[in-house]
C-alpha cells in the first residue's frame, strides 16, 4: 500500500496537546481532520524529532520536526449499490443530495443496505479521496429515514473536518417544511402555558428545552429540562389549513440539531406532524373544516410530513457562501392541496 509523509514544523506558541497542535499545524492540503490525526497518532504513525509517539497528550514545543506517514485510503466496508439519487451539486469534495422519504441515510443493523452511504459510494466511486483512511462519504448530518430533503455529505477528510465544525458551531442553515396539526399561533393562550415555549416577533414559535432518550422507550426522545441536551427550535405559519384553521403548513429551523428534534418539540407543544407514527398519534380532523378527502389525506399519510427544504453553508474548502432548495416531494404536496392549501415557493 502507498505511504506518503506529511513534514512540517510546530509555530509558536503551540496547544499543549500533542493532537491538539497538528490538528493546528498541519499543511491545509493534507486534509487531516483532528479526528484522523488522533487515529494516526494512536496507530504510531506520527513521529516527533525523529521518535514515535502514540500518546495525543504527548507535549509538543515550537520548532519540533513532525513527520505523519499517512496510508493511502482503504476500500469501504461498506457496499456501492445502484441507487438512483437526486443530486443537486457536487464537486471534488462535497456532494449535496435530495434524499427521498424512505431511505435510511447510514447501514445499521435493521439497515445493512440501500442506504443514501451505499447509494453515494457506488455514484461518486473512485472521486471519493477516503474520510477517515476510508473511501467513503463522511456525514455530517442525519435526516431521518422518513423525512425527505437535503443532506451535504464530505467526500474528502479537509470538507468532512471543515463541515463538521460547522455544524457543532450551528452556522449552517437547515430550514424544514412541516403540516403539523392545528395551529401554532402567539393567540393560542394555551401555548403561553407550555413549558419552554415563547414567542419572538413575526409570530414565530421558539422551542427551548433539553432532549434525551425516552426513559422507556430507547427508540425515542423526550423532552426535559434537567437532563439531556440543550436543543432549540423555531417555528412558523407558511399556510393555515381548513376553514375554520384545523392544520398548518409550517416552517421550522434549528439553533441545535438532536435526534427528532422537530418531530419531539412540535408534539411537545400540542402540534404534532401529521403522519408521525411515533410522537403524532393518529388525529382525525374535522371534516368541515377540510372536507372528507381532507380527513382521510391525513389519516391515511404514512409518514411524518417533513421535508429539509433548504440547507445553506460556507464550502469548507473553497469559502463559497452556498445555499440549496428543494419543493415538496409529491406526497407533501398533495396532503397539502387536500387540506386547501397551496405548495409553497421554496
Amino acid at each position: 500500500m502507498a505511504v506518503s509523509v506529511v513534514s512540517f514544523r510546530i509555530e509558536e506558541d503551540p496547544p499543549a496537546r500533542l493532537d491538539k497542535a497538528l490538528s493546528r499545524d498541519v499543511p491545509d492540503e493534507a486534509a487531516l481532520s483532528r479526528s484522523r490525526l488522533g487515529k494516526l497518532i494512536e496507530g504510531g504513525a506520527v513521529a516527533v524529532n525523529g521518535a514515535t509517539i502514540t500518546n495525543p497528550r504527548f507535549r509538543t514545543g515550537e520548532g519540533d520536526e513532525i513527520e505523519i506517514r499517512v496510508e493511502e485510503a482503504d476500500e469501504s466496508h461498506i457496499g456501492a449499490e445502484e441507487i438512483p439519487l437526486e443530486v443537486l451539486y457536487e464537486d471534488d469534495d462535497l456532494i449535496v443530495v435530495n434524499k427521498p422519504a424512505g431511505m435510511v441515510v447510514h447501514p445499521a443493523p435493521g439497515s445493512p443496505g440501500g442506504t443514501l452511504v451505499n447509494a453515494l459510494i457506488h455514484h461518486c466511486g473512485e472521486s471519493l479521496s477516503g474520510v477517515g483512511g476510508e473511501k467513503r462519504p463522511g456525514i455530517v448530518h442525519r435526516i431521518d429515514k422518513e423525512t425527505s430533503g437535503l443532506l451535504v455529505a464530505a467526500k474528502s477528510d479537509r470538507a468532512h473536518h471543515g463541515l463538521a465544525a460547522q455544524f457543532e458551531k450551528h452556522t449552517v442553515e437547515r430550514h424544514y417544511l412541516a403540516i403539523c396539526y392545528g395551529v401554532p399561533d402567539q393567540n393560542d393562550p394555551r401555548l403561553h402555558g407550555v413549558k419552554g415555549t415563547s414567542f419572538e416577533p413575526g409570530n414565530i414559535l421558539k422551542i427551548q428545552t433539553h432532549l434525551g432518550r425516552h426513559k422507556t422507550d430507547r427508540q425515542r426522545q423526550a423532552v426535559s429540562f434537567h437532563g439531556g441536551r440543550h436543543a432549540v427550535t423555531r417555528a412558523r405559519i407558511v399556510q393555515a389549513l381548513g376553514e375554520p384553521p384545523v392544520a398548518a403548513l409550517t416552517e421550522c429551523w434549528l439553533e441545535t440539531g438532536r435526534t427528532h428534534q422537530i418531530r419531539v418539540h412540535m408534539a411537545h407543544v400540542g402540534h404534532a406532524l401529521i403522519g408521525d407514527p411515533v410522537y403524532g398519534g393518529r388525529r382525525k380532523l374535522n371534516a368541515k373544516a377540510v372536507g372528507d378527502v381532507g380527513q382521510a389525506a391525513a389519516l391515511d399519510f404514512s409518514r411524518q410530513a417533513l421535508h429539509a427544504a433548504t440547507l445553506g453553508f460556507v464550502h469548507p474548502v473553497t469559502g463559497e457562501e452556498l445555499r440549496f432548495a428543494a419543493p415538496l416531494p409529491q406526497d407533501m404536496a398533495d396532503l397539502l392541496v387536500a387540506l386547501g392549501g397551496e405548495a409553497p415557493d421554496v
